[in-house]
């Protein structure tokens, strides 16, 4: 009795252990992303706050890579949002210049290359990969 009692104590001592260390890992990378967007958001010519704002952020990032923000709003329907998150990435990799292989993996390892973009040397060019006229 006392080597089960002793067993599950162990058990739990190293699932807690290892819970802890994926939530910690999960935050850092959370603040990273946080950082990331914000960055993005500021090569782009937009106040990093509103990368923090749910609903808003995405209209703003929309209108950043797409020119018209309001198409967020596919986004809410069923099956076509899931198919205007990869033109979303095709575009975001267009507006700051990169070509196919940064969309690939935008699209399959998404978290990866947003803070590749966010702290890489990529400069935004305009939606679509247009330069704006000013």
């Amino acid at each position: 009795m006392e080597t089960t009692v002793t067993q599950d104590f162990a058990n739990g001592a190293a699932t807690g252990a290892v819970s802890t260390v994926y939530i910690i890992i999960a935050l850092v990378m959370y603040v990273l992303l946080v950082i990331a967007n914000w960055k993005i958001f500021t090569k782009a010519g937009e106040a990093g706050w509103k990368s923090l704002i749910p609903f808003y952020s995405t209209y703003i990032y929309v209108k950043i890579v797409d020119g018209n923000g309001w198409k967020f709003l596919l986004l809410l329907i069923p099956i076509v949002n899931i198919v205007y998150f990869i033109i979303l990435d095709i575009k975001t990799a267009k507006a700051f210049g990169k070509g196919t292989g940064f969309t690939v993996g935008l699209i399959f390892l998404t978290n990866i290359f947003t803070l590749i973009l966010g702290f890489g040397s990529a400069r935004y060019i305009g939606p679509n990969g247009v330069a704006q006229q000013q």
